[in-house]
């Protein structure tokens, strides 16, 4: 792997451009006492804040390209870099400039049509190609330092590294090695110095630690360039590092959440949501800005088992929906800065406007990929939507089968699988999507699949697919035979998100909700007859959910038969194209419905 500029060797210190070297807000300067009665003189102090995001996912403006107006939800949220600006200008006027950090927690480049346009449209690595919208707009409101998100390796280590080329601050992964030497692929912290009034800088250390789960989920293009060890072990060997450089404030920047778990099972070698584990078992960290599980953590205290002393962790909502403030006090003591109080919280992006100064500067990239979304690409029979989905079987999600499907059977053609039946997984990702009769556009197809996952084989058995729907099926409240059924209240059991649900296409079968999990799943046919538990199948699945996903049962072990590297809405959106017309009749159907007792619910 080639390395760049901004490549770690050794022991250098990586510094992020831009760091703050000014007078900073503090106690007054020191007043001499009078006479012989010296009064004990005041302590120096001085405090300064670092301001934080995460999970921005491709938002720079508050749009969804999707449904191609202004973002919104329940809540009221905002989104995008346009909306941090604002509140970032505010903090740095309150605090003033050179007291603050800016710093992000990764899950930058990817996430909206955006992000993706400049990543396969009018990529960022053609010759003469643009600057990335995000590189634009977190150069200009002045980004310290940011750490890698596993989604940052979704477009390939080319996208990424011109990416970090067109970034005026380093991108951090001290647990992201080459796969050869070892050593930091990028550079696993920077160093700010923040000046005091009182001759001596506050030295403040940002460590970036990132998630190792990209080592399974994008396999096909780290796999031999990069391994990504855990994150404990990781921050273990570089805290003490940093301290002994003369570091008075230690920040980690982690793309992990707070909950001590994997979502994929054992699938994963390392702990996937380690944050808190690090403040718990690592001396020296005085604060985490935490990302990947896209919560609201406004401030999160964990006592380190070594010191005692409590580690404040934040994470703020995805998407630029809110900042996160660490505000430090320091205190001058034995001829050393020392952290005397840590505090955090966040600030909420639907309170302020648009950055006009962010929003001009993209102005034409946004308008040319709204121009992009709103291509129309074919005509629809009939109108789809999802809103009914998370409980029937509806026509819009077998379009997405029906895709996946097509797909597998046309790549498997003439090899040793051909003969197998084929069978695919679809979740309902967006309850707002929609597929309109007459013209169908880009941001129509697109909307299906807001994901960018891509399209796998694997080969399980019958007995294999029987458990996996039992598992799929614990997505429903148990609602007893005769209790009255709330659809408000009837999905997501223990949390589970609604594209943790698969419905598998080519099978028919009902669950039953009024039975336990695990025992939900009643009259599972294949082709009119009772499921063969010993019959093979060739499940077309997504890379997410192949790769251990939602924890799902053994799909992350089965044999892969075939994978490829286009996004499965790509996929959608070229079939549409190919076929001109989308006819729900030719291939919507019921395979599957609810049932209590053997009475359909609906």
């Amino acid at each position: 792997m080639p390395l760049n500029r901004r490549t770690f060797l050794g022991s250098s210190v990586a510094v992020g451009a831009g760091a703050a070297l000014a007078t900073g807000t503090a106690a007054p300067a020191e007043a001499h006492g009078a006479g012989h009665g010296h009064r004990p003189r005041p302590a120096k102090r001085y405090s300064f804040t670092v301001m934080g995001t995460t999970d921005l996912h491709g938002n720079v403006f508050n749009w969804d390209y999707f449904t191609d107006r202004e973002f919104d939800d329940k809540a009221r949220n905002d989104v995008g870099l346009a909306k941090i600006s604002t509140l970032v200008d505010r903090v740095r006027e309150e605090k003033g400039r050179r007291n603050t950090l800016l710093i992000d927690a990764g899950d930058t480049i990817q996430g909206t049509q955006l992000s993706y346009y400049y990543a396969k449209v009018d990529p960022i690595t053609a010759r003469r190609g643009p600057v990335h919208p995000m590189a634009q707009a977190m150069n200009a409101i002045g980004y310290d330092a940011a750490a890698l998100g596993n989604h940052e390796f979704n477009y390939g280590i080319p996208v990424l590294r011109k990416f970090e080329e067109q970034c005026d601050f380093p991108l951090l992964g001290a647990n992201a090695l080459d796969a050869k030497t070892l050593r930091p692929a990028f550079a696993p912290y920077s160093i700010h110095r923040l000046r005091t009034p009182h001759g001596r800088d506050v030295k403040v250390a940002v460590l970036g630690l990132t998630n190792p789960g990209i080592a399974i989920w994008d396999k096909a293009n780290v796999s031999g360039k990069m391994v990504f060890p855990g994150l404990e072990e990781q921050a273990a060997k570089w805290v003490p590092r940093l301290r002994s450089l003369g570091v008075d404030v230690v920040v980690v920047s982690a793309h992990s959440g707070t909950s001590g778990t994997s979502s994929w099972g054992d699938q994963l070698p390392h702990v996937e949501n380690a944050a808190a584990l690090v403040a718990e078992q690592v001396p020296g960290i005085d604060a985490i800005l935490v990302g990947h599980a896209h919560a609201e953590i406004p401030e999160y205290r964990v006592k380190n088992k070594a010191t005692g002393k409590d580690v404040v962790l934040s994470e703020p909502l995805k998407w630029g929906q809110r900042l996160t403030l660490f505000d430090f006090d320091l205190v001058w003591e034995k001829g050393r800065w020392t952290v005397e109080k840590t505090a955090a919280r966040v600030l909420n992006s639907n309170t302020v406007e648009e950055d006009p100064k962010i929003t001009g500067l993209l102005v034409d990239e946004h308008r040319k990929v709204v121009s992009y979304v709103n291509q129309v690409i074919g005509t629809s029979t009939a109108t789809m939507t999802t809103a009914d989905a998370p409980w029937r079987d509806e026509p819009i999600i077998d379009l997405i089968n029906v895709v996946q499907a097509e797909t597998v059977k046309a790549a498997l053609a003439g090899g040793a699988h051909a003969a197998l039946p084929v069978l695919s997984q679809a979740s309902c990702f967006s309850r707002t999507a929609r597929i309109p009769a007459g013209q169908v556009t880009i941001k129509d197809a697109a909307g299906l699949y807001p994901f960018e996952n891509t399209l796998e084989a694997r080969l399980l058995t019958g007995a294999q697919l029987k458990d996996y729907l039992e598992y799929s099926a614990k997505y429903y409240v148990r609602t007893p035979a005769g209790a009255p059924v709330d659809t408000a209240k009837l999905t997501n059991a223990d949390n589970t998100p609604d594209y943790n649900y698969d419905a598998v296409s080519g099978l028919t079968y009902e669950i039953d909700i009024a039975a336990p999990v695990g025992s939900r799943i009643v009259n599972l046919s294949f082709e009119g007859a009772p499921l063969d538990p010993a019959a093979k199948f060739v499940l077309a699945v997504n890379n997410y959910r192949a790769s251990g996903g939602g924890a799902f049962p053994h799909i992350a072990g089965a044999p892969q038969l075939w994978a490829d590297s286009d996004e499965i809405r790509n996929t959608i959106i070229q079939w549409v194209k190919a076929k001109g017309t989308v006819d729900p009749a030719a291939f919507a159907s019921v395979g599957w419905k609810l049932t209590r007792d053997g009475v359909p619910v609906f």
